[in-house]
Parts: C-alpha cells; structure tokens; sequence
C-alpha cells in the first residue's frame, strides 16, 4: 500500500511534489525547485536556497502555461507579476522539451 504523499520508486519512497503549469504530481527528483529573489523567479539547481519554493517540470510548455494561469504570485503568496525570464532562459538552455506525463 503506497503512503500518502510518497511515490514508490525501486522500493523506495520519494517525496510527491506538484508541478505549478499542469498541476501534475511527480516525484521532486523530476521537478525543478523554483524560489523567489527580488521579485524574480530563479530556479533553485542545488535545493539550497532559502525561502518558498515552487516546483515546475522541466518543460518550457508547463512553464507556459503556469504563466497563463498566474500560478506563480499565488504559489509564491505574492502580489502582482513575476519575472520568470530566468527560468526560460534555464529550461531553453538545457533544452528541455520533455512533455510532462498529463493523464488523458
């Protein structure tokens, strides 16, 4: 029987997360942290840094449609707009163009 909030992965349990765009739940180890600096929305590459996070796939098609929705004010519980030209710029760096597992 699987525990609530946890994934089975090789007998394993993994922390479950949800993805900000499609609003899909993975394990953290497929999602990218996100946390606020100054207004400006920075991906969190080492999980370190302090604050609030949010998690988004690694696809430029959730990062989209996060922006449509205004997820990111409300998952940061900020006001306003945010800047996520940081976050493209890594997703298009990387190229991620993986398409998140959203059920039929």
């Amino acid at each position: 029987m699987r525990r609530h909030g946890k994934l089975e992965y090789g007998g394993r349990a993994a922390p479950q997360r949800t993805c900000v765009g499609c609003r899909v739940r993975a394990a953290k180890s497929e999602l990218l942290r996100l946390v606020l600096v100054e207004d400006r929305v920075v991906p969190d590459l080492r999980g370190r840094l302090p604050g609030r996070g949010a998690s988004l796939h690694l696809a430029v098609s959730c990062l989209e449609l996060a922006e449509r929705r205004r997820a990111f004010p409300r998952a940061f519980r900020v006001p306003g707009p945010l800047d996520v030209s940081r976050v493209r710029a890594h997703l298009e760096k990387e190229n991620h163009e993986m398409s998140c597992r959203t059920p039929s």
